[in-house]
């Protein structure tokens, strides 16, 4: 990697964290390019205004959010389903057990967002997606038999993909919960019932 990769690449993991620790409001780009180690007029040559940056980090963190919630359908079988559900809930945990600024910026654009337009209709794409693919997920489930749809299948798709947004918050908080446990048992909930069963 060249010189101009790697102050790039150094630019972005400055700005996330002090983005993160600080706001966007109380963090410049003099700051920023400061604990990078080069000057102001330099770091106008990766990013000509503090709000392209903003943005820059944005469609990074969008595309991150994105990835993590991806189930490959043609792994998913009756017998590996709640595994593989579960396993989702413990990756995300365990990546945001040792990434502490992630919610904190993500947080940031959420302020952002009540504010500019813009942001806050990428944030709501972002969010039908994200419910969706729950849904889809759950819908699948239903196909092979896991569980059986009772006309409930979007409210537990909802549970599921709430639990799995807002455990980053109480991380965030240092909240002193088993987070793993409580996705396994909303888990466990949502697969109760399965085709050959006769109630909930």
């Amino acid at each position: 990697m060249g010189n101009k990769e790697q102050t790039f690449q150094r630019i972005i993991e400055v700005a996330y964290v002090m983005f993160a620790e600080k706001g966007f409001e109380k963090t410049s780009l003099a700051m920023i390019a400061a604990e990078v180690g080069i000057s102001k007029p330099a770091i106008y040559y990766y990013f000509p205004s503090k709000d392209q940056l903003i943005a820059y980090l944005f469609e990074e963190l969008y595309k991150e959010i994105q990835r993590d919630i991806v189930v490959d359908f043609n792994e998913l079988s009756p017998t590996n389903f709640k595994d593989i559900l579960l396993e989702l809930g413990y990756k995300s945990i365990d990546e945001q057990s040792k990434d502490p600024y992630f919610n904190k910026i993500f947080n940031q654009y959420l302020l952002l967002a009540a504010r500019d337009e813009s942001y806050m209709n990428q944030l709501l794409a972002l969010q039908t997606n994200f419910l969706a693919s729950f849904y889809d997920v759950l819908q699948y489930a239903v196909q092979l038999g896991v569980i059986a749809d009772h006309g409930n299948i979007e409210a537990k798709a909802h549970m599921l993909a709430l639990l799995y947004d807002n455990i980053g918050n109480f991380m965030l908080t240092n909240s002193p919960l088993n987070y793993k446990a409580i996705w396994k048992e909303a888990v466990n909930c949502v697969l109760q019932g399965g085709k050959d069963d006769e109630g909930e």
